[in-house]
């Protein structure tokens, strides 16, 4: 293996762990792990530690949750690490050339995307409701500008049509694991050598919004499919509906979907058969496949359509 180095983990969600727990198991001395503090959450509103922070205090390892790094003291408490690197995964911080500066070798981050396409927060999800193809994680070096540094390595996937962030999000997470310990390496040995980014095709991952889970019917059938999975499992897209007899609409959760033939001379929105095919504006329409109403659990169509009357030819709104 290569040399041990001296480093400090900085993440704090899920797609984090499995980076921290292989970069541990690759032997690094992990100086200490920085990560967002506890927030309350749960109906006790309890402070809940970040998913790094739990298992990071599990394996004994020193925490440190500052709500900010720009004060002098936080700097020169991450100074006085003498570390040979940072990386850095889905930490929440923005990182002060100071800090960037501190390490021997540098700041390394881990990027959920094919830079420079989709810098910044929600890469996953921005890439499924784009359309896009594929996706991958990149090793970074880490300088001021957002997600903008020259590139050490890259682990491509495909994003296939039954895909959703959340399956996404976990294969990305496991190449994560392994693209940080042999980028780690060859940052050290000198086999990888950063490459700038493309200067065409920046774009940017805004965070994910109200307006962008709405389900508007009458847009093409491939991009509410596209906008469903990309929102799936969280925050999820959504519709109303109103069954008959009732009169206040239903707020559903649409959590997986495919592209079918529709019926052109349907209206947007209109349901075309008892199985939740759904008309949408371009002649084509989408099937749910899983879905959600207020109260109950996630549930695959046909059990969610046991206690739910959807008939041929209700609206959706």
């Amino acid at each position: 293996m290569a040399d041990k180095l001296r480093i400090a983990f900085m993440g704090s969600p899920d797609f984090a762990v499995p980076v921290l727990a292989a970069l541990a198991e690759a032997g690094h001395e992990i100086a200490c792990v920085y990560s967002q503090p506890p927030r309350p959450a749960g109906r006790g509103k309890k402070l809940r530690p970040t998913p790094v922070h739990q298992w990071a205090e599990t394996r004994g390892l020193e925490v440190r949750t500052p709500r900010s790094l720009k004060k002098a003291p936080e700097q020169e408490a991450f100074a006085a690490l003498k570390l040979d690197a940072a990386v850095v995964v889905a930490y929440g911080l923005i990182l002060p050339q100071a800090v960037l500066d501190a390490p021997r070798l540098g700041c390394l981050n881990m990027h959920a995307s094919l830079l420079p396409r989709w810098r910044g927060a929600a890469p996953i999800h921005r890439a499924i409701i784009a359309g896009d193809a594929k996706t991958g994680v990149q090793a970074m070096m880490m300088e001021a500008g957002l997600d903008t540094g020259p590139v050490l390595a890259t682990e491509e996937t495909p994003i296939l049509p039954s895909d959703t962030t959340g399956s996404v999000h976990d294969r990305l997470a496991e190449l994560a694991a392994g693209l940080a310990v042999t980028s780690l390496a060859g940052l050290a040995d000198g086999s990888l050598v950063p490459q700038a980014q493309p200067e065409d095709g920046a774009t940017y991952a805004h965070k994910i919004t109200a307006e962008d889970q709405k389900i508007d019917w009458a847009r093409p059938a491939h991009e509410v499919d596209c906008q469903i999975r990309g929102l799936s499992p969280f925050p999820s897209a959504w519709f109303h509906y109103t069954p008959e007899g009732e009169t206040e609409p239903l707020r559903m959760k649409a959590l997986m979907s495919q592209v079918e033939d529709g019926r052109p001379d349907a209206a947007p929105g209109t349901v075309l058969d008892d199985t939740l095919l759904v008309q949408c504006g371009d002649g084509k329409a989408v099937r749910l496949l899983r879905a959600q109403k207020p109260g109950s659990k996630a549930m695959d169509a046909a059990d969610l359509l046991r206690g739910l009357a959807v008939p041929a030819g209700a609206k959706f709104e």
